[in-house]
């Protein structure tokens, strides 16, 4: 039988507005287009609305940011496959999703096989350029395929005093120097001694603002004694009121866990105090941009060059009693994307339609002049900022996170969200499933998986979730070698 859509029945009329199916769209047409500068910046855990123009935190000043969604676009329903750094930045860069390219936790190795996107715009004429924190399951410092310049630093890196691997050569630095100035001195070093012949890619990669958050010395108080308002779900887990609610006992009880607003981090800090930090650090993040989109300016270059901004994952600061990421509720799977070109489309929107990280590669392809691989299930956003309804776009995200042996309080999940729906599956738990209704239940608070008129609504999702793990070879758990030796550390099979 010919499937032509990922739902059926009933889900199909209350969902779809179009055929486009599975996370992907039809091939894309040859492209045929003069090479188009691009900045991609990429920041760690920084969630989609903590930027000062959205006014989710009053008190947090992010100018810059501010002044690049103004003079651009702000996404804000920008999605990631999987919320944890290695996966998330490998779909960045595969253009794939996690058990596609197989890096699904902090840990597991790079199979050998993957091609990144940059290497296919080195093959079309680009300098390319990479600064900051790669940390992709189990690679080091080395310089990686699809770079023509390397800097970077192991893992999850340090706030001060960092050492760099400089195309193979590490450097350390001193004197209280702070990585996040750091990084965007030397890439701006990089644009300034760059071929001007050739059109150029650079991949600025913070490491701030991962916890344990460290703002650089000219902004440490900024915002001492602030406090955020506590979200609607903070205390339900505390009360006994997630019950009424129908949320899975997991969430409940993680907490008191290294993920649980009562045991953060495994400590006692103030939530408060901690967001403070968070934001501290993040105005280094933002002066970051100021001088990306300075130098541009001073280049001439800003009116042409595509800049993106974006997430790794998001974070949650106490939705539904949790912290920090994993999840598929709304703080920590979406993630902050900016986008800004004059010479593509005019400023000042907000466009509402869904966007993932797997497609930044297709639409960095798009304004590159680069044929879009077919093992890519992402599609460009260009025509969202241009305003071409004609063009395919996403009418859904699928999701995907896998049990960690160091975070075993979070479960695998696998989740569907739509504008109307969101369902979320847990495997190898004896827990209850979740489903939403965003439009009504936004915060996510009243579970509907047991409600007998949604019933068809759960079926139809947990289908097209079926559907597109069968379609995409992910029926599959990827396992990788790893051996456990001591609490904290890995080391693969072959290194023990």
């Amino acid at each position: 039988m010919i499937k032509t859509s990922c739902f059926r029945g009933l889900l199909l009329a209350l969902l779809y507005k179009s055929t486009v199916c599975l996370g992907h769209v039809e091939p894309e047409k040859p492209i045929k287009k003069s090479p188009r500068n691009v900045i991609f910046i990429l920041t760690d855990d920084h969630r989609y609305d903590y930027m000062g123009f959205t006014g989710k935190v009053a008190w947090l000043e992010t100018p810059h940011m501010d002044k690049l969604a103004a003079e651009g676009a702000y996404l804000p329903n920008a999605f990631v496959t999987t919320s944890l750094c290695s996966p998330s930045r490998a779909s960045i860069l595969t253009g794939q999703f996690s058990h596609s390219h197989t890096i699904v936790d902090n840990q597991a190795p790079d199979p050998g096989n993957l091609t990144y996107f940059p290497q296919y715009l080195q093959k079309a004429g680009y300098q390319t350029a990479f600064f900051g924190k790669w940390h992709m399951g189990d690679h080091g410092d080395e310089p990686q395929p699809g770079f023509s310049h390397w800097e970077s630093f192991p893992g999850q890196g340090v706030y001060y005093n960092p050492t760099l691997n400089i195309n193979g050569n590490r450097v350390a630095y001193k004197d209280s120097t702070y990585i996040t100035d750091l990084l965007t001195e030397h890439a701006v070093d990089w644009l300034d001694q760059r071929d001007k012949k050739k059109p150029f890619f650079l991949y600025l990669s913070h490491k701030a603002v991962h916890a344990g958050f460290q703002p650089a010395r000219r902004h440490k108080g900024r915002y001492k004694g602030k406090k955020i308002e506590l979200p609607k779900t903070y205390d339900q887990t505390k009360t006994g009121e997630y019950r009424h609610l129908k949320w899975p006992q997991w969430v409940a009880d993680q907490r008191i866990s290294w993920h649980g607003v009562d045991y953060m981090y495994h400590d006692n800090r103030d939530l408060h105090a901690m967001v403070v930090d968070y934001c501290e650090t993040l105005l280094g993040v933002d002066e970051s941009v100021g001088t990306v989109m300075d130098y541009l300016k001073k280049e001439g270059l800003d009116e042409s060059t595509l800049v993106i901004y974006m997430g790794d994952n998001g974070f949650s600061w106490g939705e539904h009693g949790l912290i920090d990421k994993r999840h598929f509720y709304e703080e920590s799977v979406k993630v902050p994307l900016l986008v800004r070109c004059p010479e593509l489309f005019d400023g000042g929107k907000t466009p509402q339609q869904m966007v993932q990280n797997i497609d930044i590669a297709p639409t960095i392809f798009d304004v590159a002049g680069v044929q879009k691989p077919e093992h890519m299930p992402g599609v460009s956003f260009v025509p969202i900022l241009t305003g071409d309804t004609k063009a395919p776009s996403r009418k859904e995200v699928f999701y995907e996170y896998y049990w960690e042996y160091d975070f075993p309080m979070t479960p695998t999940v696998f989740g569907m969200r739509t504008d109307k729906y969101k369902y979320i599956k847990y495997q190898g738990i004896w827990d209850r499933n979740e489903l939403y209704d965003l439009e009504n239940d936004p915060e996510e608070m009243y579970n509907l998986i047991a409600d007998p008129d949604k019933q068809e609504i759960v079926k139809s999702m947990l289908s097209a979730i079926y559907d597109w793990q069968e379609q995409t070879d992910g029926m599959n758990i990827p396992l990788k070698r790893t051996v456990k030796y001591r609490y904290g550390d890995y080391k693969h099979e072959n290194e023990y």
